[in-house]
Order: C-alpha cells, then sequence, then structure tokens
C-alpha cells in the first residue's frame, strides 16, 4: 500500500514504506523526548512507537512531579490505511512532527480526557549522532538488531497537568531525545509474547547496563556500556560532541569505569562517578547528584494496568493515570529499567545529565549476589 512516504527517494527495499523487511513482531520504530527543570521538581518523557507487524502505532506523555507523582497518558491505534503527512505522525491527541531534519522536531499532545497536554518544540544545539550497531542471537534466533541515533538541544513549550500550567523556560531545562529502529529485546516491544509453544527465554546470571548523556556548554559527552554479572564488557559506545556548526570532530571514548552508590530499595543510582577516557588519551571524572527520575515502564516499557507498548488494544484507545511514586511494592512492577535526571560536575564545570541503568541479578562489584 502506498503512504506518503513513498514520495521520498529514500527506498531501500523494493516494496513500500508500510513494510520492513522481515516479519518478527518484535520489530519497533521508536521516538522518544525527555527533559527535566533543573531549577524545580517536573520531568516529562513523550514519544511514540511504529510496530509495522503488529498494525500498531502507540503514543504518550508522562510528567513527573516532585519525585512523587507520575501523570500519563498512554494511547494506541491500529496502523491500518491510516498515514499522516510525510514528516508527521498522529495517534488520537497526540502528534509528533520533524520540522527540520536532524535538528527540530515537536510533539504535541491536544485536548483528551486524562489531564495532560502539552506542546514541546526541541532544537537541536549538538549534533544527532549514532548509535554502535547492536546485534546479538541467542539460541539461534536473531535477539537483538537495532540501529538508534540522539540528539540534545534547546526545548521550548508549556505542559499542563490537571490544569496547573508549566511554562518551559529553555534557559533552565535539559532536553534530548533519540530515534530507534529494529528488532528489539527487553523493554517498549521486544519482550511482548509471540504465541505459545516457544522456548522461554534465557535468564542471565547478571547484567549491568548504563548510559550517560551529559550536557555542558561547550561539549556533550556520551556513553553507554552492558557488562556481565563479573563485570566483561560485552557492547560499548561513547563520543564527545561539540555544538552544532562548531566545525569541530567528534571524539570517541576508549573506554569508562564506574564507582556508584545505589538507593536501598531499588537498583538505581544514588551517587557516584564515571571515569571516562577519550580517544586523546584524557581520563575524566563526572560526579553525578541525582535531582529526579522517572520510570518508563508506567508509560509502556514495561507491563503496567494491562498494557505494554505495542498490545493490540483495538482501532482507538487511550487511558490514564497518576501513579503514587512512594508506592514501592506498585513500582517494582516496573523497576527494571530506570531513568535518573542528574546535576554533573567535572573539571570545574557543572552540566546537567541523564542516566539510564539496567541493574539485575548478581554484580560481584557491588555486592548483589542475586536476583
Amino acid at each position: 500500500m502506498l503512504t506518503p512516504q513513498d514520495e521520498l527517494l529514500a527506498h531501500q527495499l523494493p516494496t513500500t514504506f508500510d513494510h520492513v523487511q522481515q516479519s518478527d513482531l518484535r520489530w519497533t520504530e521508536r521516538v522518544v523526548l525527555y527533559g527535566f527543570d533543573t531549577t524545580g521538581e517536573i520531568s516529562v518523557m513523550t514519544g511514540m512507537a511504529r510496530y509495522p507487524n503488529r498494525n500498531v502505532l502507540d503514543a504518550y506523555a508522562m510528567v513527573t512531579i516532585g519525585n512523587k507523582t507520575a501523570h500519563v497518558v498512554r494511547l494506541s491505534r491500529e496502523i491500518g490505511d491510516r498515514y499522516d503527512g510525510i514528516a508527521d505522525w498522529t495517534v488520537g491527541p497526540f502528534k509528533y512532527e520533524i520540522v527540520e531534519p536532524l535538528r527540530t522536531v515537536r510533539a504535541t499532545l491536544g485536548d483528551n480526557d486524562h489531564g495532560i497536554r502539552l506542546e514541546l518544540e526541541l532544537a537541536g544545539e549538538f549534533p544527532a549522532y549514532e548509535q554502535e550497531p547492536a546485534f546479538f542471537r541467542s539460541r539461534g534466533r536473531v535477539r537483538e538488531d537495532a540501529r538508534r541515533y540522539y540528539q540534545n538541544g534547546r526545548v521550548s513549550g508549556w505542559i499542563e497537568v490537571e490544569g496547573a500550567r508549566f511554562e518551559i523556560d529553555p534557559d533552565t531545562w535539559w532536553f534530548g531525545r533519540d530515534h530507534s529502529w529494529g528488532t528489539r529485546h527487553g523493554g517498549g516491544g521486544g519482550s511482548l509474547g509471540e504465541g505459545e509453544g516457544l522456548q522461554p527465554g534465557d535468564i542471565p546470571d547478571g547484567v549491568l547496563y548504563y548510559m550517560g548523556i551529559f550536557q555542558f556548554d561547550d561539549e556533550l559527552v556520551h556513553f553507554a556500556q552492558r557488562e556481565t554479572a563479573d563485570g566483561q564488557r560485552w557492547h560499548f559506545e561513547g563520543t564527545v560532541l561539540s555544538p552544532l556548526d562548531s566545525g569541530r570532530q567528534p571524539i570517541p571514548i576508549a573506554t569508562t569505569d564506574h564507582a556508584l552508590t545505589f538507593r536501598d530499595d531499588f537498583r538505581i543510582v544514588r551517587g557516584g562517578s564515571f571515569t571516562v577516557r577519550s580517544a586523546d588519551g584524557r581520563d575524566r571524572e563526572f560526579t553525578i547528584t541525582p535531582v529526579s527520575g522517572f520510570w518508563p515502564g508506567l508509560a509502556g516499557y514495561d507491563h503496567y494496568r494491562g498494557y505494554a507498548s505495542g498490545l493490540w488494544k483495538g482501532p482507538n484507545w487511550s487511558d490514564g493515570f497518576t501513579a503514587d511514586l512512594t508506592d514501592t511494592a506498585d513500582l517494582k512492577q516496573v523497576s527494571m529499567l530506570s531513568e535518573t535526571f542528574c546535576r554533573v560536575e567535572t573539571e570545574g564545570k557543572v552540566g546537567y545529565g541523564l542516566v539510564e541503568m539496567v541493574c539485575m541479578g548478581r554484580n560481584a562489584r557491588y555486592g548483589y549476589e542475586g536476583y
């Protein structure tokens, strides 16, 4: 079936843009925008995902206030023959637009029955940059085959929650985005059921995954690493970027190390530092101080309150709720993936950033003995 995207000189398969190369139900394309007010207590995460082999397009918005409540809207629709413009997509009152490719995007959540409205426009201050390819097999099957790019920049707009309006001051907000596509593993569509009679997935002894995106006035530092229970690195990426139009080339990061402390209730960073060695031989320590956190699992990355991203919910569906972030028992349902917004210090400079983490099972370095 023809779509608006078929107008583009961008085909890579002898078919139309409503198809992907494979029929794997885990194949997902996802956009995410996230950020926080560095002087206050509000943060936001929003985005959408396309599941071409499930005939599902879904979206969400989650506003976290005071580390105490998360206000969530989740929406889903069938793809069918409902395609939007070349550079915009909608799910109910949610709309995602590409204003200027690899520079500026906009997310809007209009009037709805769930008490959240917003308009966010992100203008890149740093270049969009690619993730190292992630390709892994398990038991003969492709476990993960995905690509991604990230970008940080300056956000403008507003957020409304239950009648209270928050005007965004671009000078005090930290904001970023990512765009991923391919066969996923884990949350966000990669762990949804695919039918009966399948061998259960293998459970590792332990895994530590962490990502840092640290922004300063003159640079953006990004790194991500996956480790076994005994600290063996099995996937890594890292780069240091200068602002857009600076003319300076990115500097690869060779290695990272970590010395972290964790909360008592969850394996979420409470403090500590990352040591980063760039390819030019420079070693730097980045000390983090958490400011606020958010839980992607509430918005659909995990199965929660009868829903997970990618599930078929009918031609049109939405729900909304407020989660109590002080209810530890409830949050254990979505505690695999954590996101922590931080104040970051290095060599006398102060910036802000995001630490994303999965810490499960045994971990020799931090003394965890199992799940």
